[in-house]
């Protein structure tokens, strides 16, 4: 897992860990099963607070991209598989949904833009 936290961006760092995580797992480069490290090994590591790495982490379980095993740890579930599919089904959506409110395709681009920057 290649993680990096850059102090000076204008993205708090569990931001930053969270969406680095989120793209290894939807691009397969961290597989389903992957045990990763502790909170506190990758807030170590990271340099970043122990609380930065467990949001982080919080809230990738919570879109089912990782699940923890009690003392076993954290691991890449299965779902992650998924996310890929899921977020097409989504934009799917969107797009039907643009389209019967009469929204033109720049202004649901922009908005999809700004939501992604929220």
């Amino acid at each position: 897992m290649r993680i990096h936290v850059d102090p000076n961006s204008d993205v708090p760092p569990f931001e930053q860990i969270r969406s680095t995580i989120a793209e290894q797992i939807s691009s397969g480069e961290l597989a389903v099963g992957t045990k990763l490290p502790t909170v506190r090994a990758l807030a170590t590591e990271l340099g970043v607070a122990p609380n930065t790495a467990a949001k982080a982490y919080r809230e990738l379980e919570q879109v089912g991209l990782l699940e923890t095993r009690g003392r076993a740890g954290t691991f890449v579930s299965d779902a992650g598989n998924q996310a890929a599919a899921r977020a097409a089904e989504a934009a799917a959506y969107y797009a039907q949904v643009t389209r019967a409110l009469g929204v033109s395709r720049s202004e649901a681009l922009a908005i999809v833009q700004a939501a992604l920057k929220a």
